[in-house]
């Protein structure tokens, strides 16, 4: 039996992982960067190492520093999550060169269905069905133009090594497909160390139909059902549940069957997922086989009644399973949805920053699967996921009005979350009809609805009250030209003020101008700017201020003045001559020099953050003034980036 368990991950699953091994009497142990130093996963630890730098390649990515962790901590497994190495099969190999055993499949039938290639020959060989397209060694990019053209378009580019939506591409046209090749693989190649890709038949509208595997060593391999995840956003999963309005109870086990028979087909052991594409005929394609647990494994734990990772470490210990095929009945519906740190009001882009609150629902049917918990810190480095959020009910009438429940009960503060998208979908009515496909979101979500709106003037002037008033304010710098700079949602507010002889009293220059007067009077805040009266409250919390009038609340925090270059990198959006840097991360390639002329939507800049590539596009056609970058090169959110004329 295992006794101490290294967990070679971070986050929700890092502490998911401790503590099903906990239950079984096994001590959890933990790996972390130098980023990761006060992470919320190791508060499950009983001992942890530090494994390297914040960069996830030289630290959890890297295989040698791991086991040796696990050597140090006297490991005699470790579970590897998912992401990271959990498909790696040099790394399960490694292990267990170690004389330690890896909570997993085996490397032969990682190698196998870790690539989205040799997956797809191998369940051919067992009658599983696949997507047409182009899976061959050759990889040069004529030959794969000649098989794009061969297949049609519009056509998709897969990574073979990996998932969760990088080394991705749908390609439209034969016109992108270079460029879309080469991104691709530059994807590819950063996040699992491999640029090979295959190309597929873009299939319009299907369903994303996923079944679970289980099988122990000793030749009994078994499913528990479908989860439907079709609700995705740059082919990422956002919204999945179980079982799928789409499956009859012979569709079901059909693809129940041919699941297991592509698992059977590489001798695969312990917990993995068999993804298919359901086209509106019926038909179904197998995708891949993930060789680790899902991220969504919870809906099927809530269903079927068990708990996936537990049976993880207890076949990896050599245990038989105790269930067949017949027994394992589902009882309920379950839904999830993944909490990351995005911002629906800016392309879902990733947001940075500590998390000052951080509340979450609670109640019969709810589960919440978390990483993270007030006071951490939300880097660039890793994936962007906070939780999982997982509503349980007897029908999925119950559970969609449960996770809807759910929802109205989060609060997450210090980071933009895309919990508005959440909320949108559970209140959608075509999701209430089950009317869900991969376009579901492109189709129907029109995503102005998340567009921040400017707080109104009078929240804007309690603010600079606020800011010039209180003792402990951040810009009391002097009597004469204080600068008080605002960020508030929709813009910035820049304001300096000199004060008078009177006590309390300023006068404005900037966005706001005139004699303001102001006071404290319990928790009210008044003001008065010339001749007009407010009031308001306003309270201060990690030295940004919260705005409370009449027509709703408003957040303001504050920075510095720009300076110089400083100023184009802050102005951000609102100047379009400046191309600022929407986070940070690194840039991977630059499209541009100094004197290109560029349409508008040209490709200027790509930059990597999160493990994902996000194209910095021209907003107009212009001539390239200044390019202030170079490939590889480290930036911080507002630096600029390319100058425009």
């Amino acid at each position: 039996m295992i006794k101490r368990l290294l967990v070679a991950n971070r986050g929700e699953i890092a502490v998911r992982v401790a503590r099903a091994a906990r239950e079984l009497e096994i001590a959890p142990l933990g790996i972390y960067s130098e980023a990761d130093a006060q992470a919320y996963h190791l508060q499950f630890m009983d001992d942890a190492r530090c494994v390297g730098p914040p960069a996830a390649a030289q630290s959890y990515l890297d295989a040698e520093a791991i086991i040796a962790a696990a050597r140090d901590l006297s490991a005699d497994a470790i579970h590897p999550g998912y992401g990271f190495l959990s498909e790696r099969a040099e790394f399960a190999l490694a292990v267990r060169a170690a004389g330690i055993t890896f909570v997993g499949p085996t490397p032969e039938a990682m190698a196998a269905m870790g690539s989205k290639i040799e997956a797809k020959r191998r369940v051919r060989e067992f009658d599983v069905p696949t997507v047409p397209g182009y899976d061959g060694e050759d990889q040069s990019a004529a030959t794969l133009r000649e098989h794009a053209v061969r297949i049609g378009f519009p056509l998709l580019i897969k990574a073979s090594a990996g998932g969760g939506g990088r080394g991705m591409r749908v390609v439209d046209s034969a016109q992108r497909f270079d460029e879309s090749l080469e991104s691709a693989k530059r994807e590819a190649l950063a996040a699992f160390g491999d640029s090979t890709v295959l190309l597929e038949r873009y299939l319009r509208d299907p369903r994303h139909i996923e079944f679970q595997i289980l099988a122990d060593a000793h030749g009994t391999t078994l499913h528990l059902g479908e989860r439907e995840c079709s609700i995705q956003r740059r082919h990422q999963k956002i919204v999945e549940e179980t079982p799928s309005v789409a499956l009859n109870e012979k569709l079901r086990a059909e693809m129940g069957a041919a699941a297991v028979r592509a698992a059977k087909s590489v001798g695969y052991v312990n917990a993995g997922t068999c993804e298919f594409m359901l086209d509106r005929n019926g038909a179904y394609y197998f995708l891949e086989m993930n060789a680790r647990l899902q991220v969504e494994h919870p809906v099927t734990e809530l269903v079927y009644g068990l708990d996936l990772v537990q049976w993880q470490l207890r076949i990896a210990a050599g245990e038989r399973l105790t269930y067949s095929q017949d027994a394992l009945t589902p009882r309920g519906w379950a839904i999830e949805g993944r909490l990351y740190a995005e911002d629906p009001a800016n392309d879902m882009l990733p947001s940075t920053g500590t998390i000052t609150t951080w509340t979450m629902p609670a109640g019969p049917g709810v589960r919440v699967d978390a990483g993270v918990c007030a006071g951490s810190e939300v880097g660039h480095y890793y994936d962007p996921m906070l939780a999982k959020l997982i509503a349980f009910g007897d029908d999925r009438a119950c559970a969609i009005s449960r996770f809807g429940r759910m929802l109205a009960e989060c609060g997450v503060g210090g980071v933009r979350t895309n919990l508005p998208l959440l909320q949108w979908i559970g209140a959608d009515r075509a999701f209430a009809a089950g009317e869900t496909t991969t376009s579901f979101l492109a189709l129907r979500l029109d995503e102005s609805v998340f567009a921040r709106h400017p707080p109104p003037e009078d929240a804007i002037t309690l603010c600079v009250a606020a800011a010039l008033l209180d003792r402990y304010a951040p810009w009391r710098v002097g009597a004469v030209g204080i600068p008080v700079r605002m960020q508030h949602d929709a813009g910035v507010v820049d304001v300096t003020a000199d004060a008078l002889a009177e006590q309390g009293a300023w006068r404005l220059s900037g966005d706001r101008s005139g004699g303001l007067r102001a006071f404290r009077r319990g928790d009210a805040l008044h003001a008065r700017l010339d001749d007009a009266e407010l009031v308001g409250k306003a309270s201060w919390e990690n030295g940004a201020v919260r705005v409370d009038v009449d027509r709703g609340s408003w957040s303001f925090s504050f920075a510095p003045p720009p300076h110089g270059d400083d100023a184009a990198a802050q102005r951000g959006s609102g100047d379009k001559s400046a191309v600022v840097a929407p986070m940070p991360g690194k840039i991977v390639k630059v499209a541009v020099r100094a004197g290109d002329a560029v349409e508008e939507h040209a490709l200027l800049v790509v930059l990597e953050a999160m493990k994902m590539e996000h194209r910095i596009e021209a907003p107009a056609a212009a001539t390239v003034k200044s390019v202030f970058v170079k490939e590889l090169q480290l930036v911080t959110a507002g630096a600029s980036l390319v100058e425009l004329q």
